[in-house]
């Protein structure tokens, strides 16, 4: 079994083990990133290797206590925490699509 350490650094480098592994165990997370790095001009490779580095980077305390609290009930943690990135970056990509209230006219 591969170590935290080594997923992460795994994902950064070429993910594609990851994203077969994602494949047969997430089919339905894989459709999202695929429609989410098409959408962005991202290799669904690129999108999963941003969205570790992006939540290094950018997530919160809370962020960060959510996704090691789903680590402790899993049998390889490290694919449960790029995982967690992806689905957190998906997260954040969502809302940033969402329409923020249209401007009223006051013409």
């Amino acid at each position: 079994m591969l170590m935290l350490g080594d997923i992460l650094t795994q994902a950064r480098r070429s993910s594609s083990e990851l994203l077969d592994w994602l494949q047969e165990t997430d089919p339905e997370l894989m459709a999202r990133l695929q429609v989410e790095a098409a959408g962005s001009g991202e290799t669904p490779v690129a999108f999963m290797r941003a969205a570790v580095a992006e939540f290094e980077r950018s997530a919160t305390e809370e962020d960060w206590a959510t996704l090691t609290s789903s680590l402790r009930n899993t049998w390889s943690p490290g694919r449960a925490c790029v995982t967690g990135m992806v689905k957190w970056r998906l997260a954040v990509a969502s809302r940033a699509a969402e329409p923020q209230g249209e401007v009223a006219d006051d013409g």
